[in-house]
């Protein structure tokens, strides 16, 4: 099992490292409704990131103890398009002086219900394109390594857990200390509005490098 998480850690926290989600988190602890709505999108998150995991180990990926040719070039498929991914990030970067932008269902966070606070979270974490391939390449390692079912389970838990540390801290950092995480809060939110395309370019390519790298060691 200990294998089977070191395999996993990578993809882990590139899941956790998503500028959009931690941004609309803080923006819901800045809301009317701070507790009530950003425990909902926390609980969506990590709902969304379980049943996605879940599901694609159902589906059986690889059930041997040996990562297969079909692993392998799954992985060099998730791999490619994390690089391809990465440079048109780079290249529809905002230039120098203009202000990001950011989508347009941010502006309604403030007026949002806890059932569409939830909704999103889980939308941002089983369905979001990058999520979803770094969800599919760890589920393909769990279930590679040959390991049962309780073990498998936890190995699932680990990779939640530190897949939705970014979104777990703020939440309950605000819970405890209240306003006085706020200004943080706010030099957070500005930071990743600003740096969002160098942060997805930079964790496209490396990851993309990763499980492109995964993928040719098990088919070479």
């Amino acid at each position: 099992m200990g294998e089977a998480i070191g395999q996993i850690m990578g993809n882990a926290v590139g899941v956790a490292i998503s500028p959009v989600p931690i941004i609309a988190v803080i923006l819901m602890l800045f809301s009317r409704s701070a507790a009530r709505n950003s425990l909902a999108f926390m609980f969506g998150w990590l709902l969304g990131l379980i049943v996605a995991a879940t599901i694609i180990l159902a589906i059986g990926l690889d059930s041997s103890d040996t990562p297969s040719d079909a692993i392998g070039w799954l992985k060099i498929a998730i791999g490619a398009v994390f690089l391809f991914l990465g440079v048109k990030q780079w290249k529809g970067r905002p230039r120098e002086g203009v202000e990001p932008e950011m989508p347009a269902w941010m502006a309604s966070i403030d007026d949002m219900a806890a059932g569409k606070a939830f909704g999103l979270g889980a939308l941002l974490s089983g369905v979001n394109p990058k999520n979803l391939g770094l969800t599919i390449a760890a589920a393909a390692s769990i279930s590679s390594a040959g390991l049962s079912g309780g073990d498998q389970a936890i190995t699932v838990g680990v990779f939640v857990l530190i897949a939705s540390i970014t979104i777990i801290v703020p939440v309950v950092g605000y819970l405890i200390a209240g306003e006085r995480v706020a200004p943080l809060l706010e030099s957070m939110k500005g930071w990743l509005t600003q740096n969002n395309a160098t942060v997805m370019t930079v964790l496209f390519v490396v990851l993309g490098a990763k499980v492109l790298g995964d993928g040719i060691s098990v088919v070479a």
